[in-house]
């Protein structure tokens, strides 16, 4: 036998085992049942059941290479334009028309504007078009037991997904979501869609994948619940100047010091603000090098959906390019 055919068995093979069920010999390891064990003792779970579910699972070398290469770790001239596009845009308008009274209702109750909603959804899903297509257990097993860099948190949202399946009367092999197991149009891990998704359609069930209304109302209410201040701004251009700023930097996202303080450090920006109003420092790496701006506490509040401050401003910056879409369009009608 040729080298070459040698070669085409192997690749052959390795494509075969890549996406075979290793859930039998799953549950055979020491951690993993450890974990049904806890699962039975802590929250009543059948262990039969627990096993057979486990017995299913596919673990996926691919979720693996994705959460290691996050979009987030790219710089932000690089990340900007995936989310800051004409049709992202424009299908953000495009939802605000469809969804205007859910939206509406959103704001005068949780008090968060419709475009950071629509931002959200838009950044998350495309507004519910991409919603993931890996099966959640598959994504949360895998990280769970072979991810060791965030072995602990995705073992609580495993146990968390459990419980929400249960909870909600859902069969966990069905559904499907992020490689990082985010679900629905939303994209909810588990422990916040146990804690913060509302049934804001009234029809008696949480469903952030095919609810447009429930997604809205969860995401409001995640905002509300981590601090959204109503009317507050989210983030304004800075300049910087001499050497005392980049201690500023190592300060974190979340707003700490005044602006008093934080101007006397070489920090300006042309719009107007209290100086008792705490901020924090940001800076986003542009190929001329780097762009900084003030983030506020609502700022802050969109990085607790996602932590990276790249993403808080893709939200931010799509949210306001959607609401300038509209409000031109609509001056457009009134000038006919």
């Amino acid at each position: 036998m040729t080298p070459r055919w040698i070669l085409l068995l192997l690749s052959l093979s390795l494509v075969a085992c890549a996406g075979a069920p290793v859930g039998a010999e799953y549950v055979q390891r020491n951690d993993v049942s450890a974990f049904i064990d806890e699962m039975h003792e802590r929250h009543g779970f059948e262990r039969g059941q627990l096993e057979t579910w486990f017995k299913d699972v596919r673990v996926r070398d691919d979720i693996i290479a994705a959460i290691s290469r996050p979009a987030e770790s790219k710089p932000w001239h690089q990340y900007r334009p995936i989310f800051l596009q004409n049709a992202r845009i424009e299908g953000g308008l495009e939802f605000w028309r469809e969804h205007a009274a859910d939206l509406k209702r959103a704001e005068e109750q949780y008090g968060v504007p419709p475009q950071i909603v629509i931002a959200i959804l838009g950044v998350e899903t495309r507004y519910g078009r991409q919603q993931g297509n890996y099966r959640v257990l598959d994504a949360l097993t895998t990280l769970a037991f072979d991810y060791p860099p965030r072995a602990k948190f995705f073992r609580g949202e495993l146990e968390q997904y459990l419980l929400l399946a249960r909870e909600e009367g859902i069969d966990p092999l069905a559904l499907k979501g992020s490689y990082a197991g985010a679900m629905g149009q939303a994209q909810f891990i588990s422990s916040s869609f146990r804690n913060y998704a509302v049934d804001f359609d009234g029809d008696g069930k949480r469903d952030l994948w095919n609810s447009p209304s429930d997604a809205i109302g969860s995401i409001a209410n995640y905002f509300k619940v981590h601090g959204w201040e109503w009317h507050g701004l989210v983030a304004v251009p800075a300049t910087v100047s001499g050497e005392h700023y980049p201690a500023l930097l190592e300060a974190g996202l979340k707003p700490s010091l005044t602006w008093a303080e934080i101007k006397q450090r070489g920090v300006e920006t042309p719009v107007t603000l209290l100086d008792q109003l705490p901020v924090a420092l940001i800076a986003l790496e542009q190929e001329a090098g780097p762009e900084y701006w003030l983030g506020l506490q609502n700022f802050y509040v969109i990085t607790r959906y996602n932590r990276s401050p790249l993403y808080a401003m893709a939200v931010y910056q799509l949210s306001e390019e959607i609401r300038r879409l509209r409000e031109r369009q609509s001056a457009d009608r009134e000038a006919k």
